[in-house]
């Protein structure tokens, strides 16, 4: 399959509580990036605990899956092209993410990337910008906001993407994560062995993993 595209900082919230790290308050267009995934993680699977990984962060976003070719397609007309929606937890290993200078490999660890629990066609989603997102671990929230702050909209990323290069059928588009990570908390709280994360978005459901 294709890499996953990523929409980086696409919540005002988790812009404010990282600029310690990447100050992005003066970025005016879209972050933009890929993560690699062999396989989706499934709902209930162990996200794997890494020896070169210190810093292991969460992050639940809304993802949007792609029916058909994508070339470009207007911001009006980028509704037409979304099959449907589903819960993704971008997993990130902070270190090796900011190691290199991007984002792809501290992204890209095989089972970083929870899906599920299922596709919830377009049909059922009256708005995809008005959807309750959080994220608990061992039940505690630590994310919980709203698609509607999303600064970027699934519809225009979908356009902008698309006008100088196609998308495909099954493409999947994270849509960014709201504020509450690891990395924005003072101190940082990162995730250990034994850790259970829920990630939860109206309408769609939960998926529940354990780091082992």
């Amino acid at each position: 399959m294709q890499n996953v595209i990523c929409l980086g900082v696409n919540y005002r919230e988790h812009i404010e509580e990282t600029m310690d790290v990447l100050d992005f308050t003066k970025e005016t267009d879209a972050v933009y990036f890929s993560k690699r995934v062999n396989r989706f993680n499934n709902p209930g699977s162990i996200i794997p605990d890494y020896d070169i990984v210190d810093s292991l962060d969460y992050e639940v976003e809304l993802g949007v899956i792609l029916k058909k070719d994508a070339f470009r397609v207007s911001v009006d007309k980028s509704s037409e092209y979304i099959l449907g929606y589903t819960i993704i937890n971008d997993v990130s290993a902070r270190n090796l993410q900011f190691r290199h200078q991007q984002w792809y490999l501290g992204k890209s660890l095989d089972g970083y990337t929870p899906m599920g629990p299922c596709i919830v066609t377009a049909d059922e989603i009256a708005d995809a910008h008005s959807l309750d997102l959080a994220c608990y671990v061992n039940g505690d929230k630590r994310q919980n906001s709203n698609t509607k702050y999303m600064i970027t909209s699934v519809e225009e990323a979908i356009s902008k993407l698309s006008q100088a290069m196609t998308l495909k059928a099954g493409t999947v588009i994270a849509t960014g994560t709201p504020g509450g990570v690891a990395m924005g908390m003072k101190p940082p709280i990162y995730l250990k062995k034994g850790d259970v994360v829920k990630c939860e978005i109206s309408g769609i459901g939960e998926i529940i993993n354990t780091i082992g």
